[in-house]
């Protein structure tokens, strides 16, 4: 109470530090929410493999979220050639170090290509989901797709396989990263397996369609 005091002149009641504590706090709320830190966990996809630094999807993702005034940093945390397994284990590390409030997840591509056992894959992409969310972090999952020379019975389990870690998490899915790319000549490299830089535009506009809700 002694903090409070009337002012007879201007004839109104001003609590001077519990005002400053309370623009403080709102404050502080505010600039945290606005200085959000993003991670992407993939593989070759997402990390630029063959093309020129800054024209992959997550660079591009960050140049469009600046340009609208947003302070959301992304870290891109992609490995090329890294599988679910090999994201579930370097995951506690990443978040450790980097604190994020959200992770998009794009991984799978290579267990597929590799014709690994996609229960594995179900249950190490589970565990990262579930390791997030336990520490309270945001997941996004990128769902991808095979060629079709895998054969149907594989790329449909395969496929499935993230609508359903989505649906058992409650977590956001989008179903193909690629899609409008794979497959398509003009937008991939002469491997026909990673997209090149415009094929990578295409990505991040994916990807913020996805987003655009939260963003």
């Amino acid at each position: 109470m002694s903090d409070c005091k009337t002012n007879t002149e201007t004839l109104s009641v001003f609590c001077a530090k519990p005002m400053i504590y309370l623009f403080l706090l709102l404050w502080s709320s505010l600039s945290s929410a606005a200085n959000e830190t993003w991670v992407v966990l993939g593989d070759s996809i997402s990390s630029g493999y063959g093309i020129p630094a800054g024209q992959g999807w997550v660079a591009l993702f960050q140049k469009k979220l600046s340009e609208t005034g947003s302070k959301v940093k992304i870290i891109n945390e992609s490995i090329s050639g890294d599988t679910t397994a090999g994201g579930l284990s370097r995951l506690p590390e990443v978040l450790d170090r980097l604190k994020p409030q959200k992770i998009i997840v794009e991984l799978g591509g290579n267990d597929g290509l590799r014709g690994l056992s996609l229960d594995a894959m179900k249950q190490n992409l589970s565990k990262i989901v579930a390791f997030c969310l336990a520490k309270n972090v945001d997941v996004m999952l990128l769902g991808m797709r095979l060629p079709p020379n895998y054969g149907r019975k594989y790329n449909d389990l395969f496929e499935k396989v993230y609508a359903s870690i989505s649906s058992q998490h409650n977590v956001s899915l989008l179903p193909f990263l690629l899609d409008g790319v794979g497959g398509q000549e003009e937008y991939m490299q002469a491997d026909r397996i990673h997209p090149n830089p415009n094929g990578q535009k295409l990505l991040m506009h994916n990807v913020w369609t996805a987003l655009l809700p939260v963003i």
